[in-house]
């Protein structure tokens, strides 16, 4: 890649008081500023939340096969015990009799166990954990692959803008000499008021631009600050002066969709699909728990005696459940869940197939950019040595006004061409580590 060498050395020529603040403050770099956001900003934290979400949830999902103990514990007061009447002639007594079961106060004190023996359900939700735990993780490295994306695109138009207005600072130095020389041939009627005039029109233009420039790149820093996670009042100054002296370049590779996390994203949501429609199925099988309770209880028509004398009671048992007939609610729930898979498939392949069309969109527009960037590079030089002879001749009186403001205006042209140019190719080159997912790799090389 060739690089505007006359450019750099220019833009370092034309900002001494940028370069001075510079060099008493510390800058930050593109590395520096994507590892404060990749610690800081909120969305990082977020995807932090999900994965300890996911690991719960796996918790959760094993503790259903786990033992399942309670304990109870019941205090009564029979304030009207219930009557009952047994028939005439019962032990013996003619007439009926109206007899009261039970006494005053009752303790109950019990545990009851249960432990799950069989459950397929229960089985594939726990296998649905890895998955989700995946899942998870993948969110986490989508968001920092994001937070590189965007962190990257504005710390380039920042950097450019910066370039920019240091470009619109040298030509109104390069103007203000030019206003000079022609107030000096306008005083003595060497020119007419009017050339004077449209050179400082122009001039005014430029200051105009370069308010406006200004003002952009204040609002582009403050968008990277907020990329960053970094405090609004906190103030940032750029440094890597690389991104001049050496054009980014894209580490191309042979595509594969699997490297991409929303095809990864995709493979792990139709598991968990999968495994639901598994899930529904498997409620058609038998399911076999074992229980267990033991207790004691103490009864007395004194409150006292209440909380004596307790008497232990307990039992162990299986319990089979087997499901016969539901009214065909299980194969609804089945077919949805079927159809929602054959949805997901389809949906995966043609998301493939724009990935694979993003990429060669990313990669035709990153050739585009790299042949304008130097295309535009090799334009400002003859511009500027245009300029150069152009402003030569004026002096020895071989050109007119007219010639030298038009070499001006081209020369401000393919500056501003180039600049244009530049933050393209870092975009184009940007978005082909997207597309082909390597973000991340991109951000351990730097």
């Amino acid at each position: 890649m060739k690089t505007n060498t006359f450019l750099i050395a220019m833009l370092m020529a034309v900002l001494p008081s940028l370069s001075g603040a510079q060099n008493t403050q510390q800058g930050w770099t593109l590395k520096q500023c994507l590892e404060y956001g990749l610690k800081n900003f909120g969305g990082v934290r977020l995807a932090q939340y999900k994965v300890e979400t996911a690991n719960q949830q796996a918790r959760e999902a094993i503790s259903q096969y786990l033992p399942q103990v309670t304990g109870t514990g019941t205090f009564t007061d029979n304030i009207k015990l219930q009557r009952s009447v047994i028939p005439a002639g019962t032990f013996g007594n003619p007439e009926p009799l109206t007899v009261a079961f039970g006494q005053k106060y009752q303790n109950t004190v019990s545990a009851q166990a249960t432990q799950t023996i069989y459950d397929k359900t229960l089985i594939l939700g726990i296998k649905a954990n890895e998955p989700n735990q995946k899942l998870a993780e993948l969110n986490t490295r989508q968001t920092q692959e994001d937070v590189i994306y965007n962190i990257t695109k504005n710390y380039y138009q920042v950097f450019v803008s910066q370039q920019q207005i240091a470009l619109l600072k040298d030509n109104m130095t390069r103007t203000e000499q030019v206003l000079g020389v022609l107030k000096l041939q306008r005083d003595n009627g060497v020119i007419q008021p009017v050339d004077y005039t449209n050179t400082e029109v122009s001039y005014n233009n430029t200051r105009s631009q370069l308010v406006l420039a200004e003002n952009s790149l204040e609002l582009a820093i403050n968008q990277l600050k907020y990329q960053m996670g970094l405090s609004q009042d906190q103030p940032l100054m750029l440094t890597d002066s690389s991104i001049l002296k050496q054009l980014p370049k894209a580490q191309k590779q042979e595509f594969d969709p699997r490297n991409l996390v929303s095809f990864q994203q995709g493979e792990r949501n139709l598991d968990l699909q999968r495994i639901q429609m598994a899930r529904t199925k498997a409620g058609y099988l038998p399911t076999l728990t074992a229980n267990a309770s033991y207790g004691t209880l103490s009864f007395s028509n004194q409150f006292g005696g209440a909380f004596q004398n307790f008497l232990g009671f307990g039992t162990v048992g299986l319990r089979l459940n087997l499901p016969i007939f539901d009214g065909f609610r299980r194969d609804a729930q089945y077919q949805q869940n079927r159809l929602t898979v054959m949805t997901q498939e389809e949906q995966q392949r043609l998301n493939t197939e724009a990935y694979k069309l993003q990429y060669n969109n990313a990669e035709s527009q990153l050739i585009r950019a790299r042949t304008n960037t130097e295309n535009d590079d090799r334009t400002v030089k003859l511009a500027q040595q245009v300029y150069d002879i152009t402003t030569l001749q004026y002096k020895q009186g071989v050109k007119n006004l007219t010639d030298l403001l038009n070499a001006d205006k081209s020369y401000r042209e393919a500056q501003s061409n180039y600049i244009n140019s530049l933050i393209n190719y870092y975009q184009a080159q940007l978005d082909l580590e997207q597309s082909q997912g390597t973000l991340l790799n991109f951000y351990n090389q730097l």
